[in-house]
């Protein structure tokens, strides 16, 4: 084997031009191709069984690649694949440049499918309504996800037109992921030969604390959902004549519901769900509640209460750090659907003869899925109230992800990047929410390091109405990245 020749010293990168372009590029071409690709309903196959024959994950994916063959990357390999029966995904691969290896790679992820509309939308603005003022780009899917394929090459063209030396880039974004990333799998086994040797993945579709500074995700919850469904009758009866020897479905369901998290104060009960909390993500909870303090729960658009304007819903605890940890390390059980039950102006008297939950049980990140969403059934079935006739579904079941130790080299030049666009060290935080992708490279990759990031910073509202884009923030999140791959060797 040939020994390698050293690599020339690799020039400095000139970090106020590096920022510049990257907002040249934002300003002149990401944020008009956002407009276009929050005008389309791509959402993701679970809100959109006709997926294919509606053909808008398709309109999104022709997008963005005939966006990035328009730019000027020597050397890259475009293409959008399409395993039978599959989403599509787009797939990039960018050689290194100044000499570095060329098979160690890293791998930017994204996605472009979207949540559904949502009601609750401002006047004026809505989920396929691009609206973009003070900084912010409202509608659904420009921060999540579909900014980050556009982010990762602007970072990769910022880097290569300053003759910065960078490692071979390869780009993987997926239709999928907001329905479970069910696809991914198999494009991994399809794709894993042609990534090369994974030193990074770097993931932009998480969230960040403030707009103040750079936050690296270091945990994900795990999810598992399905539908409970309870009946009691085999069509709806008078409730003057069923009230008091009926039991209600609703009252049945919520006896059910109690045997998961206790209804007075959430608290998710079986230790089948619950996972002991690393001393580090303790540590690192305290620190990131000391940066953020009362914005950890006056973020949320609480409701207004009786008892005047300054009244409002309180939160579960006004401990910063318990509500990182609340958030980020235990599990909580949400009610995000139901059947059964006649919009108000049309609700009658009558005893209803069933009721059709939709649950949705966030978990820890140690916490095996497929043996929670078994768990869930067993407990939700068994032996319950009146005997009633009780089915749960199970739909869905993803794993969380906790990060592996982030070596000395990549949290110095992340304190580095940060303080050079924000003026404030990085800080590290875990997330609530899923992202299946992170577990299964994870996998695939073991001895990769993993960056996960975002833009879905205080009131951006991923998922619910008036979701943003806080454009300046994802600028100085695009230019970091860029100082990140100029420090992978």
């Amino acid at each position: 084997m040939t020994a390698r020749q050293p690599l020339s010293p690799a020039p400095l990168v000139d970090h106020d031009r590096l920022l510049a372009d990257v907002s040249r590029k934002w300003d002149d071409e990401i944020v008009p191709e956002l407009i276009e690709y929050i005008k389309v309903p791509a959402k993701s196959p679970s809100f959109d069984a006709a997926w294919k024959e509606h053909g808008h994950l398709d309109a999104v994916v022709a997008q963005a690649e005939a966006w990035v063959r328009a730019q000027n990357v020597p050397g890259i390999v475009l293409e959008v694949v399409r395993l039978e029966g599959r989403t599509p995904v787009l797939f990039f691969d960018i050689p290194a440049t100044g000499g570095l290896a060329a098979d160690r790679s890293v791998v930017l992820y994204g996605h472009l499918d979207k949540q559904p509309e949502m009601v609750g939308w401002h006047e004026g603005y809505g989920p396929w309504i691009p609206r973009y003022e003070d900084g912010k780009l409202y509608g659904r899917g420009g921060a999540d996800d579909g900014y980050a394929v556009f982010a990762a090459l602007t970072a990769i063209m910022a880097l290569d037109a300053q003759g910065i030396a960078r490692p071979r880039c390869v780009g993987l974004i997926e239709t999928d992921e907001e329905s479970g990333s069910d696809d991914l799998p198999a494009y991994l086994d399809a794709l894993a030969g042609r990534m090369g040797d994974v030193q990074l993945v770097i993931a932009l579709d998480s969230g960040c604390g403030n707009y103040d500074q750079l936050w690296v995700t270091t945990s994900l919850r795990g999810l598992v959902g399905g539908r409970l469904t309870v009946r009691v009758l085999q069509e709806g009866v008078h409730s003057g004549d069923a009230g008091g020897v009926v039991p209600s479905s609703f009252r049945v369901a919520r006896a059910l519901l109690d045997r998961i998290d206790d209804s007075r104060t959430g608290i998710v009960r079986p230790t089948a769900f619950n996972c002991d909390i690393p001393a580090e993500r303790v540590a690192q909870a305290q620190q990131a509640a000391a940066i953020l303090g009362e914005t950890m729960w006056q973020r949320f658009p609480w409701a207004g209460c009786s008892e005047g304007p300054h009244h409002h819903v309180q939160p579960t605890t006004k401990d910063p750090v318990e509500l990182i940890l609340n958030r980020t390390w235990r599990a909580a059980l949400a009610v995000t659907g139901a059947d059964g039950l006649p919009p108000i102006e049309s609700a009658g008297n009558v005893q209803r003869p069933f009721t059709s939950l939709k649950l949705s049980l966030r978990l820890p990140p140690l916490v095996d899925a497929e043996r929670a969403s078994a768990t869930l059934k067993q407990v939700l079935e068994t032996d319950p109230p009146h005997s009633a006739n009780v089915e749960f579904h199970a739909e869905s079941a993803a794993t969380g992800w906790n990060a592996p130790t982030i070596a000395p080299w990549l949290t110095t030049v992340l304190d580095q990047a940060s303080q050079t666009y924000y003026g404030r060290p990085a800080a590290y935080l875990g997330e609530g929410g899923t992202i299946p992708f992170m577990g299964m490279l994870g996998e695939k990759f073991p001895q990769a390091q993993m960056l996960v990031t975002g833009v879905l910073g205080p009131k951006s509202n991923a998922h619910g109405p008036n979701e943003f884009l806080h454009v300046p923030y994802a600028k100085k999140v695009t230019a970091a990245v860029a100082v990140v791959l100029s420090a992978v060797r």
